[in-house]
């Protein structure tokens, strides 16, 4: 039961295999705080969050 990631985040390279590890509901909610705080997208587009994820 370990963590694809801790303290240090996804990044770039683990950011593909994220969907793999987290439910739909909880990408949904990362998706949906990101369209809260970056309603134009400008900060870090498809860093973390792939395009079309949300």
């Amino acid at each position: 039961g370990g963590s694809i990631s801790a303290e240090h985040g996804i990044g770039l390279l683990k950011r593909e295999e994220l969907r793999l590890y987290k439910d739909p509901v909880a990408l949904e909610m990362m998706a949906a705080v990101k369209r809260a705080l970056d309603p134009a997208g400008l900060l870090n587009p498809g860093k973390v969050l792939l395009p079309g994820a949300n």
